[in-house]
């Protein structure tokens, strides 16, 4: 079935694989099916060009593309995805380590190792040794996955 679909549509199989996947990436961007992308299209202009070569099998097609795609995505994570600047706000998108050092009020007491602050308009949990409310305590650290902070008292 696929010899089949490959000699009626000729090298324009890869050219039709191609710009599906470029569609595909204006869908769902991540900048992956790109690269993917372009390796068909490459293969598909190599294709109109040695079409009728005895040794250009759709079996040799796939490997060529597959490798294709493998070097243009290895390529393209290069020129993309190595771009990692200085910033001068490094904690600008980390909340709770932006919190680390300052000094607050506990609103509720931490009993078995939880309890309340707030710092600004917010609330935050806390962990940290059981405190009664009121007392004053830094923050030493912060879990960014759960907006968690740990404090200590001063």
């Amino acid at each position: 079935m696929f010899d089949r679909i490959i000699s009626e549509l000729g090298p324009w199989s890869w050219m039709i694989l191609g710009f599906v996947l470029l569609v595909m990436e204006l869908v769902a961007p991540g900048i992956f099916m790109l690269w993917i992308g372009i390796a068909a299209l490459l293969i598909g202009v190599v294709s109109l060009l040695i079409w009728d070569a005895g040794f250009w099998s759709w079996q040799v097609q796939v490997l060529a593309f597959l490798a294709l795609s493998l070097v243009s995505a290895y390529v393209g994570k290069r020129l993309v995805g190595g771009r990692h600047e200085e910033t001068d706000q490094p904690l600008l998108n980390r909340r709770g380590a932006q919190m680390v050092g300052r000094t607050a009020t506990l609103a509720e007491p931490i009993k078995d190792g939880r309890g309340r602050i707030k710092l600004g308009d917010t609330l935050w949990r806390v962990s940290g040794p059981d405190l009664p409310a009121g007392t004053q305590v830094r923050v030493t650290g912060a879990a960014d996955t759960d907006l968690e902070l740990t404090v200590e008292a001063v």
